[in-house]
């Protein structure tokens, strides 16, 4: 059995080759088209999600020289949302993003309510645009009809997964997965269900909502697109982050990651009960498997991959994101320079959905290295923001922190973090790591492991960077934030 993970992230669909022993052996990605229509606000087009899915697919079976059967899973950006109508499986507007804040003016509107305590008591979550429901409510309000279409029960949503599964099946399987759903602001994280009261809070008829599934479970057959003769099964669902939790064997109370990516997840798990957060974090499902589920303490930052992207891209201070640690090492540091992305705000620990970004501490010597290394740091410093909350709520510094995704090839910004967090970082084999957990949970649904143990003794670790102790690590993240104090305010 070779299992295809699908990984839908926030700028690219990725679609990876894995043997039974977790071996990554191909892998092909397709970019999609970001879109900013106005200040905040960032649109995916679903459809074209969809595409380059089976074209990625494709790409892999075409060029794969081995027989045998195939089994897809599937990791994804989550909060993203789509709505679509049931009969035509239309969107009726493009996917939000899960760094839209469109939806802010509604979440403020219920923080004034008084409702902050009733939705983190039964979600774990914030209120917030970040989460899904809010992007619904906005869709449901701007687009003409589209209220009443859903209770007709014409409309459905969904996180993207979601979106892919009915797309897949073509539209015989309408289901999500806990971690996805634990994403949303709909979901009771103690019931495991859809909450009414939340529901009927952002105004979406229940019809809208997937069937919620464990993460381990089978989501349909597919051909996806007809690039299979006879169908497939799609088995193994969560989101990206929750992935990199399971790829990185976090699989006790107290391990925790961190996934580099297009934004960035710290994630600890906190064991079988849904622990309410200390401030500034959440409670998100950790992964549901083998019966049971589990939870995990989680803070998002809104960008650290997109910030070197945008140096790229708009700024064009370098060709590509892979040029800078070559030009960061070239200055002993910042010039007192730090670059706050708030390109979408903050998110946690902060949650300033109206922060804006900022360069601050520049002077007359400030030269294109000194920015491109405050760039670097940025996504080090926002890491240690959250590490510093989740150690004191789970009595004490972390005895380590897994590391995934791309950004952890720069040499510079990985000792730049053991040296911010005073902790060793640990980097496994697999970059990928939350295709490398829809692999596991693919492996779970299909029998092929029947306990955590089984695939914690696959866990290769390649390199663990070990923290330089060094006096100014405190006073560097002292200026960082008083630099996000002068953006925040």
């Amino acid at each position: 059995m070779r299992i295809i993970a699908i990984d839908q992230s926030t700028s690219s669909t990725k679609a990876m080759l894995f043997d039974e022993q977790c071996r990554m052996t191909a892998r092909h990605h397709v970019d999609h088209h970001q879109y900013y229509p106005q200040a905040g606000w960032v649109e995916h087009d679903p459809e074209e999600i969809y595409r380059n899915t089976v074209e990625a697919v494709r790409h892999l079976v075409e060029h794969d020289r081995e027989d045998g059967e195939y089994s897809l899973a599937i990791t994804n950006q989550r909060e993203t949302v789509v709505v679509w109508e049931k009969k035509t499986g239309h969107p009726i507007y493009r996917a939000l993003v899960w760094q839209d804040n469109r939806g802010a003016a509604f979440c403020h509107q219920l923080r004034r309510q008084g409702m902050t305590g009733k939705v983190m008591e039964k979600t774990g979550l914030l209120i917030d645009p970040n989460f899904s429901a809010s992007g619904v409510r906005w869709i449901l309000d701007h687009v003409e009809g589209a209220q009443k279409a859903a209770e007709q029960g014409e409309l459905l949503m969904g996180t993207i997964e979601t979106w892919l599964v009915w797309k897949l099946t073509e539209g015989k399987n309408f289901c999500t997965d806990t971690t996805n759903a634990s994403r949303t602001m709909l979901f009771n994280i103690h019931t495991m269900e859809w909450d009414d009261d939340l529901l009927q809070l952002f105004g979406i008829p229940r019809q809208m909502m997937a069937e919620v599934l464990p993460c381990d479970a089978v989501f349909g057959q597919t051909t996806v697109g007809g690039v299979f003769e006879a169908p497939v099964p799609i088995a193994g669902v969560l989101g990206d982050s929750h992935g990199a939790l399971v790829g990185q064997m976090c699989f006790s109370e107290g391990l925790g990651k961190v996934t580099y990516g297009t934004g960035s997840s710290v994630m600890v798990n906190i064991g079988e009960k849904p622990l309410a957060a200390p401030e500034g974090l959440v409670t998100s499902v950790g992964f549901s498997a083998l019966g049971k589920h589990f939870y995990g303490f989680e803070g998002n930052i809104y960008s650290t991959g997109a910030t070197l992207k945008w140096i790229a891209e708009q700024l064009r201070l370098v060709n590509h994101p892979a040029e800078m640690e070559a030009e960061a090492v070239s200055v002993p540091d910042t010039g007192g320079v730090y670059v706050v992305p708030a390109f979408a705000g903050l998110g946690a620990p902060w949650w300033k959905p109206d922060a804006k970004a900022g360069i601050i501490g520049m002077t007359f010597a400030t030269t294109r290295a000194h920015v491109l290394r405050a760039a670097l740091e940025s996504i080090a410093y926002q890491v240690r923001d959250l590490v510093e909350v989740m150690a004191k709520a789970t009595g004490g510094r972390l005895k380590e922190v897994c590391a995934d995704g791309g950004p952890t090839r720069n040499g510079f910004l990985m000792q730049f973090q053991a040296d911010q967090l005073d902790t060793p970082v640990v980097c496994t084999e697999v970059e990928d790591a939350s295709a490398l957990g829809a692999v596991i949970m693919n492996g779970f649904a299909r029998g092929a492991w029947t306990s955590f143990d089984e695939v914690s003794s696959l866990r290769k670790v390649t390199r663990i960077i070990q923290p330089h102790h060094s006096g100014q690590m405190d006073a560097l993240y002292q200026g960082w934030r008083d630099a996000v104090m002068t953006i925040a305010h």
